[in-house]
């Protein structure tokens, strides 16, 4: 396998900022930087995590024209919310070289999946994260980021990479994480987290809105109700079947009850409330002079609708997998959306 020497962040919020960091902590790494925003960035910049370790990022070329940056690198990566990651992929598939390897921090946005139908006649080699490699916030956007966690590995989908092995390798290298190869795309992209999480509770809350008012914003996960758990894990119970249909290993994905150490709904309901992290966490409304309405421009329901939850209905469809509550909450979500003309 080629040595990666060169490397391409194509997006500049949190993780942009942190992968540039940690990548060009490493002699021998060059990073460059394909950005709507290069001129707000700083040749050099700070990464601080929790403990007190810094990494000083540092940016060999930065350029909002994709044949600037990508045709100089031995890998892309994508840092990108999923409404963008089809449109930067169609960009940047021109200026791609023979051997270049394509990846995202996250697979659930549909990386591979664009990835397919884009690259359907001359795929390169293509990989995502499972989960998101480090959670990340933007202090002071091209000058200094936060790192509030790490994980303690990467599980990873690879297709067309010759020296699958060798590249899992440089990757637990590069990223500083074990990491472990899953069997299949599907792994990476289908997932029984934020996708059902998220609007399993939305629609709990809001499935019989009608454009009234609310006269507060409930705290999304402390005001978690067994309704909202129910909906959850019957999502959860269709979700399992799909990946039966589909020959998924489940090895590296667990179910709801499994995940949170529960039993029923009861309890599922009572361990949501208890998460430290999320006691302070709003749901997704904003305010109006009349009160409280939801906001369907919130990522719960742009990404978690329009692909999370996207990806899964479509494929349980295609297989023919019968799945009513997903039905019954897609639909509503789309509905929703549909009428705010939010896409």
């Amino acid at each position: 396998m080629k040595e990666i020497s060169k490397i391409c962040i194509c997006g500049g919020g949190g993780l942009g900022h942190t992968c540039s960091a940690i990548l060009s902590s490493h002699q021998g790494i060059e990073v460059m930087m394909y950005t709507q925003h290069p001129e707000s960035w700083e040749e050099k910049f700070i990464v601080n995590d929790l403990n007190g370790k810094q990494y000083e990022g540092h940016i060999v070329k930065f350029s909002d024209q994709a044949q600037d940056v990508v045709p100089l690198a031995d890998l892309v990566l994508l840092c990108l919310p999923a409404y963008l990651v089809e449109s930067t992929l169609l960009t940047i598939k021109p200026f791609l070289s023979p051997k270049t390897i394509v990846g995202s921090v996250v697979g659930n946005t549909g990386f591979f999946l664009f990835a397919h139908e884009i690259f359907a006649n001359n795929p390169p080699g293509l990989f995502a994260f499972q989960r998101v490699p480090y959670i990340s916030r933007v202090i002071e956007y091209g000058k200094k980021a936060s790192l509030l966690g790490y994980k303690n590995e990467l599980l990873m989908a690879v297709e067309n990479i010759p020296d699958s092995m060798e590249f899992c390798k440089t990757v637990s290298s590069l990223f500083y994480t074990p990491t472990k190869l899953v069997d299949s795309f599907y792994e990476v992209t289908l997932s029984n987290s934020n996708p059902i999480l998220h609007t399993s509770r939305l629609y709990s809350m809001w499935g019989d809105w009608q454009g009234e008012t609310y006269h507060k914003n409930p705290l999304f996960y402390q005001e978690w109700t067994d309704d909202a758990s129910q909906i959850l894990l019957e999502m959860d119970d269709e979700f399992f079947v799909l990946l039966d249909i589909l020959g998924v290993s489940k090895k590296y994905i667990h179910t709801v009850l499994e995940h949170y150490e529960v039993y029923d709904a009861t309890s599922l309901t009572k361990k949501l409330r208890s998460i430290r992290a999320f006691a302070t966490i709003q749901s997704p409304m904003k305010h109006t002079p009349e009160g409280w309405l939801p906001d369907t421009t919130s990522r719960y329901f742009t990404e978690d609708f329009l692909f999370g939850l996207r990806f899964i209905y479509e494929i349980a469809h295609c297989n023919n997998v019968f799945c009513p509550m997903i039905d019954k909450v897609y639909h509503w979500g789309m509905v929703l959306l549909t009428k705010s003309k939010c896409f």
